[in-house]
């Protein structure tokens, strides 16, 4: 089938290219001509493990095209993928400018039957608002369906190739049959495929993601209080997730959730609610805990140096959201870095894959590091914000002879408690003892 996807940011391009990779002839249209010839050129704008492989594999076997050239791709698509972005406004609610944008585009361009599927993150009623949008510019029958994405940045190749299930909104016996034949693959291996109204499609993304996120904040405020009766949060997180009826995932305590999905999508459910007369309060507080949450460690560290940081050499682990992505939105880093050299301190970073996003950002406000120990050079402390697996067994020893002072505050509990307890390190952790 041939299919276009508008829109080239993490989630249009990991889906046209796990569509070529089902076979399908994809075109993936983007307005940025720099972005798109790089991509013709076989360069990935995005870090996802796995994904650079599978690009180049499709250019190769001539199944994954790139263009600027909107009505170009129109013409050879039956079905018109729309991956834009929906950022929070001030006021929280999602921006649908750039899909409605879009939407009208194709009303203007289109020349016969096409299947317009939202596959970005939106509002209840959206569909609503594209199907009108595309009408007051054609008479040309067409249909518009809701079809969430349910990917993980670092895991998002294979969630995309092993989806747990594909959700599609539609009343359209004939988009629906469409979106049948796409996912055959996935549906030929017992992939379960949840057909049902729009506006249920549009809410279940927003509904799946609130809650993991209101999950990871209930884990935080637990943690929070293990430290002050004495409990630890590893043996209440692995007594909780043993129960089948809560898992194992999305416990682990930290310093907050952030990335491009959890925090957008609390507000804009939490927006959406107050339009139709609805307040959702527990995400309200889930909003209002996890941003205290991404900055706890930040008293811990003016508490152990007296209530002044000014002139403090603070070492930082990790700039992206979490492992395995370069994504600095809504990253608990960044949060952490603002307060502390607010308060007069200075950080030295390390992210071989999340720094130039940081520098473009930044700048020199702080400075950067080569490599993990490169950057405890003389540090006072040492602040872990993204769980990297390259620093989960580091060498103590080199630690202690490159710091002023040993003493780490670690946002993701990355190491056993045992082993710090011997190595004359201050650790302190989220949810578990000191060690001393």
């Amino acid at each position: 089938m041939n299919i276009t996807i508008v829109g080239t940011g993490y989630v249009g391009l990991v889906t046209g290219t796990t569509l070529a990779e089902l076979g399908n002839n994809v075109y993936c249209v983007d307005i940025d001509a720099k972005k798109v010839e790089a991509m013709k050129n076989g360069i990935v704008p995005i870090y996802e493990p796995g994904l650079e492989e599978m690009f180049l594999r499709n250019i190769q076997a001539q199944r994954l095209f790139f263009t600027t050239d909107l009505k170009e791709a129109l013409d050879k698509s039956e079905v018109i993928y729309l991956a834009l972005p929906t950022p929070p406004g001030e006021d929280g609610s999602a921006d649908l400018s750039y899909v409605l944008k879009v939407a009208n585009d194709i009303g203007e361009m289109m020349t016969d039957y096409k299947v317009v599927v939202n596959k970005s993150t939106v509002p209840v009623g959206t569909a609503d608002k594209v199907r009108e949008t595309i009408s007051s510019k054609t008479q040309i029958p067409f249909d518009v369906v809701s079809n969430p994405e349910f990917l993980r940045e670092g895991f998002a190749v294979e969630d995309s190739m092993n989806p747990a299930r594909v959700v599609v909104g539609t009343e359209s016996e004939k988009a629906r049959e469409i979106m049948s034949q796409i996912y055959q693959p996935f549906t030929n291996t017992g992939v379960p495929i949840i057909f049902m109204d729009e506006k249920s499609s549009e809410l279940t993304k927003y509904a799946a993601n609130s809650f993991l996120a209101v999950k990871i904040t209930f884990m935080n405020e637990i943690a929070n209080y293990c430290e002050k009766v004495g409990a630890d949060v590893d043996k209440v997180r692995l007594g909780m997730g043993s129960d089948d009826r809560i898992g194992h995932r999305f416990l682990f305590p930290g310093i907050g959730y952030g990335g491009s999905c959890f925090p957008k999508d609390v507000k804009a459910l939490i927006k959406s609610g107050k339009q139709s007369g609805f307040d959702f309060q527990i995400l309200e507080a889930t909003e209002n805990v996890n941003q205290n949450q991404k900055v706890i460690l930040v008293s811990e560290i003016e508490k152990y140096f007296g209530g002044n940081l000014q002139g403090k050499k603070i070492a930082l682990w990790g700039l992206a959201f979490k492992a395995n992505t370069d994504d600095i939105r809504e990253a608990s880093s960044l949060d952490n870095i603002k307060i502390l050299l607010e308060k007069g301190a200075e950080i030295t970073a390390y992210d071989s894959i999340a720094e130039e996003n940081v520098r473009r950002i930044l700048g020199d406000k702080i400075s950067y590091a080569k490599d993990m120990y490169s950057a405890l050079e003389n540090a006072d402390c040492l602040l872990i914000a993204t769980e990297w697996s390259e620093f989960k067994n580091p060498n103590f020893k080199i630690m202690a002879a490159k710091m002023n002072n040993k003493a780490i505050f670690d946002g993701r509990n990355m190491f056993a408690l045992e082993q710090v307890e011997n190595s004359g390190f201050y650790y302190k952790s989220i949810g578990r003892k000191t060690v001393k």
